[in-house]
């Protein structure tokens, strides 16, 4: 059983950052792929950003430049360092694992977990 716990979501004005982090625990954190998921009221969940278990990421277009994910697979950590951030990236950010990248959602099989709000005041 897989169990992820995201953490440091915080409010912040625009233009300033916020660091991710999604712990899990349970096992096989080495061979997930890892992925960041948002979802905004009245949106619909995308894809923020994932990570392979070779260190090799995908990050969406609106976060290019801007943000970046990381692993730490002796701790079983990902991160996700937000730079520059804008009222849009405003969101409930969730973690997400599955045997390989990328993830889909809902399709894909994968474990989540229960979210950090990510506020961005303009």
């Amino acid at each position: 059983q897989v169990r992820l716990v995201e953490s440091g979501g915080d409010s912040v004005q625009a233009g300033g950052r916020l660091g991710l982090s999604c712990a899990a625990s349970g096992g096989g954190y080495e061979t997930y792929c890892m992925a960041w998921f948002r979802q905004a009221p009245g949106k619909e969940r995308e894809a923020v950003a994932d990570i392979d278990r070779f260190g090799l990421s995908t990050l969406t277009d609106s976060v290019k430049g801007r943000f970046t994910v990381t692993r730490d697979n002796d701790k079983d950590t990902m991160y996700l360092q937000m730079n520059s951030l804008k009222p849009e990236d405003t969101a409930m950010y969730y973690c997400a694992a599955a045997p390989s990248c990328p993830i889909e959602w809902p399709q894909s099989a994968a474990y989540w977990g229960q979210g950090t709000q990510v506020t961005v005041s303009s």
